[in-house]
C-alpha cells in the first residue's frame, strides 16, 4: 500500500554531514507525523527526530543543534540534515511515518534502512 525509501546515507568523517531523503509512495491520502529513527549495533532502536503534518518538531538530546528535519508535503518526503557527525551517529537510520491511506484507515510504516557511518 504505501512504501517509504530512504537514500542518502554513507560513509563520512567525524565533524561531516550527510543528507538523508525519506520518499513515501503508494496509496496515500495525507502523512501525518514522520520520524527518524537508528539503530546501531547491539543497540535497540532509537528515536532521532519528528516532524508533524504542521512542522512541528521534535529531537532527541543526542542530536539537538546538530541535526535538522524537515519535510516537504507536495512531495510527501521528509529530510535528515546532519551536521557535525560524531562516531557515536554510526547506525542504520529509518525512516518512520503515520499515514492515511485512501480509504481512510491510518497504519504505521517503516523504510528499509540506509546505512551512515561516521569514521575517520
Amino acid at each position: 500500500q504505501v512504501q517509504l525509501v530512504e537514500s542518502g546515507g554513507g560513509l563520512v568523517q567525524p565533524g561531516g554531514s550527510l543528507r538523508l531523503s525519506c520518499a513515501a509512495s503508494g496509496s496515500i491520502f495525507s502523512i501525518n507525523a514522520m520520524g527518524w529513527y537508528r539503530q546501531a549495533p547491539g543497540k535497540q532502536r532509537e528515536f532521532v527526530a519528528r516532524i508533524t503534518s504542521a512542522r512541528s518538531t521534535n529531537y532527541a538530546d543526542s542530536v539537538k543543534g546538530r541535526f535538522t528535519i524537515s519535510r516537504d508535503n507536495a512531495k510527501n518526503t521528509m529530510y535528515l540534515q546532519m551536521n557535525s557527525l560524531k562516531p557515536e551517529d554510526t547506525a542504520v537510520y529509518y525512516c518512520n511515518a503515520y499515514v492515511t491511506v485512501v480509504g481512510g484507515t491510518i497504519a504505521d510504516y517503516w523504510g528499509q534502512g540506509t546505512q551512515v557511518t561516521v569514521s575517520s
